[in-house]
């Protein structure tokens, strides 16, 4: 709604806040919170491509060139099919209701800087974090920081009523998930290794093409559950912007997202492929076939159900898993062990980082 104030100043009112505030200062903070939403977006495809090629690429069933092609194609088709539950799950964790235009969109915008913050400095070690407890921590420690915590939908009343939503639905999504890929992946490959304990080596060369097969399925299940967390961000900066009138995912938005997360997978991290090829458990043309086949039943099943999971922890957990079932002690625990430290500090770390983020640009926003 556009109401004038002054015959120079078009002023612009948000659905979510009574107050009217320049309209061209709605619009420079939504582009630069939509801009900072993709550039997540291509950050998580970016830090996540490793996560899905990791195995592919240890196991030598495909070359990296070949892998992130497979990849890339399927990252793509993922946000365009997997549907939007996820999307709706993280567009509903913070209520912005009551908090003014610019200060909500300001929120958005250093969530979004400090989960992208945390990827890099992750990547940049080779640690397999999670951009999805980077982006809940982010937008988490804005909101907290700026308008309260009355402004987080944390879920408790609901979850005593039999329901889960807002951060109790992220938050134990995100737990259950690697607990998940963990128990699954040591019953498959159980499964697996007594079905083809006699089996010829020849046995590798096919199980090596399969992994073509359950590539792109972990690739399209990535997409379809990494991708909607960034459609439901950019979905909510235009809906607080004024450029939408409902929470409703448009087609454009899972197309721009989809092409910013198939740019990052394009020119992913590979320092994080050493990490999970090599360094947890060294990996084998059937463990590698085990933790894709594992990692994609869970994270397709999770989109299903609008949960927001890790695909970083559902694939390093599902490695455990694996080597877990076959020689224990074969399994670098301390490298594990590493990685689950880095997984508990990610949300509080980027929770500071978004509140600090939010403190720098609040002059901005007032």
């Amino acid at each position: 709604m556009l109401c004038t104030l002054h015959p120079l100043i078009i002023r612009h009112r948000c659905h979510f806040a009574a107050e009217c505030v320049p309209v061209d200062l709605v619009l420079v903070i939504t582009v630069c919170a939509v801009a900072t939403v993709l550039l997540f977006d291509y950050t998580n495809g970016f830090h996540d491509a490793a996560n899905v090629v990791a195995t592919v690429i240890a196991s030598r069933a495909m070359s990296p060139a070949q892998a992130v092609l497979v990849v890339a194609v399927f990252e793509f088709l993922g946000p365009l099919l997997g549907g939007t539950a996820v999307a709706n799950t993280i567009g509903g964790f913070v209520d912005l209701a009551g908090v003014p235009v610019m200060l909500s969109l300001g929120i958005l915008l250093a969530g979004s800087i400090g989960a992208i913050g945390w990827n890099l400095l992750t990547w940049w070690k080779g640690i397999p974090s999670s951009s999805s407890h980077a982006l809940v921590g982010g937008l988490v420690g804005a909101v907290v920081s700026s308008a309260g915590v009355d402004h987080v939908v944390w879920g408790f009343s609901a979850l005593a009523d039999g329901h889960l939503s807002g951060v109790t639905k992220v938050l134990l999504a995100l737990v259950l998930s690697p607990l998940l890929g963990f128990l699954v992946g040591y019953l498959i490959h159980r499964f697996l290794s007594l079905l083809f304990r006699a089996a010829r080596p020849t046995l590798n060369r096919h199980l090596r093409l399969s992994q073509y097969v359950t590539t792109a399925g972990l690739a399209f299940a990535h997409g379809a559950n990494d991708a909607q967390k960034s459609m439901g961000i950019l979905t909510l900066v235009l809906l607080l912007g004024g450029f939408i009138p409902s929470f409703d995912v448009p087609l454009w938005v899972m197309l721009v997202c989809a092409i910013a997360m198939t740019a990052g997978v394009l020119t992913g991290g590979w320092r994080i492929v050493r990490t999970l090829g090599f360094a947890v458990y060294k990996v084998r043309p059937l463990h590698a076939l085990d933790s894709q086949l594992t990692s994609a039943t869970v994270i397709l099943s999770a989109s299903l159900v609008g949960a927001p999971v890790s695909t970083s922890h559902v694939v390093a957990s599902s490695i455990m898993g694996i080597g877990a079932s076959e020689r224990p002690r074969s399994v670098r625990w301390g490298k594990a062990g590493e990685i689950v430290a880095t997984w508990v500090i990610t949300i509080p770390a980027s929770a500071a980082a978004g509140a600090i983020v939010l403190l720098l640009l609040r002059p901005l926003l007032d």
